[in-house]
């Protein structure tokens, strides 16, 4: 059994735990197959992390690979494995540190800007067709609720990084 809110045990209680920690399990694992299979143009697709790092990229402006991997809360040897083949694209530029000219940041270049647009642009109309038969309010609801979601996780766990 388990713990309501107002503190007493439930079957209820103990059946929407269960739907959701299915339901999670099934979102994580369902939602990487659909956005890949939903893109329309598989050449314009990139993967989550890397999706995850120009956004950060966008938003900060250039940064150094031990700040980027704190804001996304891996380790640096990770961002440097996962940001060498988005330099090697011309997606990621390396550029000079102005407060110390030995050292280098990482900044989005024009082309991975465009990119990031289209993946998002399709993305989003993915999340159109996606919700195309719930009603605006449904789809503000789960907005807000899935946000909250996020937020619950990020709290729980302040390491895992990506704020926002």
């Amino acid at each position: 059994m388990t713990t309501d809110d107002s503190g007493e045990q439930t079957e209820q209680a103990e059946q929407v735990y269960e739907q959701l920690q299915y339901q999670t399990a099934l979102f994580a694992r369902r939602a990487e197959r659909v956005r890949m299979g939903g893109v329309a143009d598989q050449q314009q697709s990139i993967d989550r992390a890397a999706y995850l790092l120009l956004n950060r990229l966008e938003r900060e402006g250039p940064v150094g690979v031990k700040a980027l991997a704190l804001a996304m809360g891996i380790d640096s040897s990770t961002v440097t494995r996962q940001v060498a083949p988005l330099v090697e694209s011309g997606l990621v530029d390396r550029v000079p540190n102005p407060n110390d000219g030995r050292a280098v940041l990482l900044a989005l270049s024009e082309v991975g800007l465009r990119r990031l647009h289209q993946v998002r642009a399709g993305r989003q109309a993915l999340m159109r067709e996606l919700l195309a038969d719930w009603s605006p309010e449904d789809r503000e609801r789960f907005a807000t609720l899935l946000t909250r979601f996020n937020q619950s996780m990020r709290a729980f766990n302040p390491g895992i990084g990506l704020e926002g």
